[in-house]
């Protein structure tokens, strides 16, 4: 995420972060974000996210990519 983020970025894009606090306060926040917004649990993240997004894509990642593409995946098929 972080280094399609810097790519966005020296693009003239602009990125849109949603962290929960606890991984924010371990530094973990991309320095050069346009925006970060903070909530309390990862639920809050993904169902900001989903607030804030016109689509998703899923890129290689671990466990946590696939548990939050199938909670779009579900939301946006349940809301269509």
């Amino acid at each position: 995420m972080g280094v399609i983020a810097t790519e966005a970025l020296s693009h003239g894009g602009s990125v849109i972060g949603v962290m929960p606090g606890s991984l924010v306060d371990r530094e973990l926040a991309h320095p050069g974000l346009t925006r970060l917004e903070i909530v309390e649990t990862m639920h809050e993240r993904k169902a900001r996210m989903a607030e804030l997004s016109d689509a998703f894509i899923a890129l290689p990642g671990g466990t946590g990519t696939l548990e939050e593409f199938f909670e779009v995946w579900t939301w946006r098929r349940r809301h269509s």
